[in-house]
């Protein structure tokens, strides 16, 4: 419970922290000139006295603990601990953006670490981070396409729906290239926003669909959507192991990869067409976009504070006024 309460606190005056420090030694000084404390009688023998104790002398430190506990909660509220909530507000136009996911059974192939879809999560979600201000939503594909997140404002979410994005959520196997497409350009072919794109992430290989690729991307035209391709993958030979009836055996597989289609619907629609052959080169990519398609979006972040240092000081009052008055009534000390 401690450690989530101070997660969300910060100290106005940390330094004043540093006065926790004098506990251990008062606390050390305490117990040396208890240790040397003399009777103001003394006597030659003791055999004669009982073993006798009492709550007074079971307790006689209490009021000393009592103390420290006093002075740990008065040094935390002098600190001011307090609660920070910011707030952005928004100003200027943003950009509707719709990442569009080849989820086939392709972008499984590890010619990128861990493969071609994880990589493409883990680049689009720095992506995502990077624009603030911009609506964003998400389209993924295979034998059809599905909208998996709307243009939204709340980058939260986008950034969980792509953490969620995994082969084979779309059951039928397959690459409609088209049909992703074409489920991008409809969200955003009401937008009202100065620029709308689509980063369209595949290995380029169509199987077909229900929309042709050159029905989707005179579709994009008409509404004046630029496509961005990313072409995942090369045309490289990778080792397998296929399970035989004799065993695991390995054996050369050849990754496809089409990079004509792609150029076609990029340069169609005023985008552009790359190509990324590691996770490295990817992060390019987007770097590439993030610096084409610009937002006029200016970010003002507002802070406010809600101080929360009078529970401490009234506790620490508490433990103060208590030890006092157990000081001189219960372990009142006479002459």
């Amino acid at each position: 419970m401690l450690t989530e309460w101070y997660k969300h606190i910060e100290f106005a005056y940390t330094w004043v922290l540093g006065f926790l420090l004098l506990i251990p030694i008062l606390a050390f000084e305490y117990f040396r000139r208890h240790n040397k404390t003399q009777a103001a009688m003394l006597v030659t023998t003791t055999h004669f006295v009982k073993d006798v104790k009492s709550v007074r002398t079971t307790l006689r430190h209490f009021p000393f603990i009592l103390r420290c506990l006093a002075l740990v909660f008065l040094i935390v509220a002098l600190a001011r601990p307090r609660q920070r909530f910011s707030e952005e507000q928004l100003n200027g136009e943003g950009i509707d953006i719709v990442l569009c996911f080849d989820i086939s059974g392709s972008m499984t192939e590890k010619d990128f670490t861990p493969n071609r879809l994880e990589a493409a999560k883990a680049v689009a979600t720095d992506f995502v981070k990077g624009r603030p201000g911009d609506r964003i939503g998400i389209v993924i594909f295979s034998n059809q396409s599905f909208t998996l997140c709307p243009i939204t404002v709340d980058h939260n979410t986008v950034q969980a729906q792509i953490d969620n994005i995994q082969s084979g959520y779309l059951q039928d196997e397959g690459t409609a290239i088209g049909s992703g497409l074409a489920t991008s350009v409809d969200r955003l072919r009401n937008s009202k926003s100065r620029s709308k794109i689509v980063v369209l992430l595949t290995d380029g290989v169509d199987f077909g669909g229900a929309v042709p690729p050159d029905i989707a991307r005179d579709m994009a035209k008409l509404y004046h959507v630029k496509v961005y391709t990313i072409g995942v993958g090369s045309e490289k030979e990778m080792e397998e192991v296929v399970q035989t009836p004799f065993g695991p055996v390995t054996q050369k597989k050849k990754l496809e990869f089409n990079e004509g289609l792609l150029k076609d619907l990029a340069t169609a629609t005023g985008g552009q067409y790359f190509h990324a052959t590691d996770k490295e080169a990817l992060q390019k990519i987007y770097g590439s976009i993030n610096q084409l398609e610009k937002s006029k979006v200016e970010v003002n972040t507002y802070t406010r504070y809600n101080d929360k240092f009078y529970i401490w000081l009234m506790i620490g009052l508490g433990l103060l006024t208590l030890e006092l008055i157990m000081r001189y009534t219960v372990f009142r000390k006479f002459p």
